[in-house]
């Protein structure tokens, strides 16, 4: 996915009996093509919660027979992303040489560095008939000292990550650590990712040591301090504060995640994420006379660099 700034927030409504809540985020929702993505980092109103610098939920949808998702091979610099799915399939391609099919409950991570180039394609053997697509694509903003390290990718099946079966609820392990268990998937700073589901009326504690945090809800309704919410908002909470996250009569899913801030300002423009904006120009630069490495095997097209 590709970051387009300048849009204004959809705004919530009265304010929060809860004082941990210090920011709730309605995602603004573009279409690409046959489904919808809905945006909830960068937001006019918080740029990052911890590394996350682009928190994007793609889906739920299902794409007909003649409908496909074609995100064409385009650059990165500066970030990490991680893809994770809920339903369908994803063929990541990069100018690593990589080829992997995503699919539900894996993890691609694939670390920019100092520039890479990658393409997103609905598989080509899935191709003709209805394709489901639903997942989470996220930006994690690389530390000071590793913006230029050299480009990787990893990709680590949901068999290898661990969860958390207890009471009501089902915790899987993303990235970073919970509940005294740590995923496999690489960090290069304190990241907090978990996939949680709780059971009707269930609830679960979100510890207050990490230095940020936020909830996105996926499905049901939660209750923190008697504020409900629903799916597809965005809670974002002040540090040093306790929380409780109650489920509701039918249950929730949600995505835990922050972890330590990133001391330094970022700047994001369409694809690149830097401490300098002068590397940025510099990758526009790059990018626009054809200076990055190509993607073998899909070669044959790429996004132009934005006029603006």
């Amino acid at each position: 996915m590709s970051y387009f700034g300048g849009e204004d927030d959809p705004q919530p409504g009265d304010a929060f009996a809860c004082d941990a809540i210090e920011h709730l985020i309605i995602p603004s929702s573009h279409d690409i093509g046959g489904f919808s993505v809905r945006r909830a980092l960068p937001s006019a109103r918080r740029r990052m919660v911890g590394p996350f610098i682009f928190f994007d939920r793609m889906g739920p949808a299902i794409l007909r027979g003649g409908q496909a998702m074609d995100v064409r091979p385009h650059p990165h610099i500066g970030l990490s992303t991680v893809t994770y799915l809920f339903d369908g399939a994803i063929r990541h391609r990069d100018s690593l040489g990589t080829e992997m099919v995503i699919k539900p409950g894996d993890v691609n991570l694939m670390t920019a560095g100092r520039g890479i180039v990658h393409s997103e394609r609905s598989p080509e053997e899935m191709r003709g008939g209805e394709m489901a697509i639903s997942g989470l694509q996220t930006w994690l903003a690389l530390p000071d000292h590793m913006e230029e390290i050299d480009p990787s990718f990893s990709h680590i099946a949901t068999t290898e990550l661990p969860e958390i079966t207890d009471h009501g609820i089902r915790a899987r392990v993303v990235m970073g650590g919970f509940g005294g268990l740590v995923s496999p998937v690489p960090q290069y700073t304190g990241t907090l990712y978990v996939d949680l589901a709780l059971a009707p009326s269930a609830s679960a504690p979100f510890d207050a040591h990490w230095e940020e945090r936020a909830v996105y809800l996926l499905e049901g309704e939660i209750e923190i301090a008697g504020d409900r919410f629903g799916p597809d908002q965005l809670l974002i909470f002040r540090p040093g504060d306790a929380i409780t996250i109650n489920a509701g009569p039918t249950g929730a899913r949600m995505m835990l995640f922050g972890g330590d801030s990133i001391p330094s300002k970022r700047h994001i423009w369409w694809n690149f994420v830097s401490s300098s904006k002068e590397r940025i120009e510099q990758a526009k630069a790059e990018w626009r006379s054809g200076r990055f490495d190509i993607v073998p095997g899909d070669q044959d097209e790429f996004i132009p660099l934005p006029e603006k």
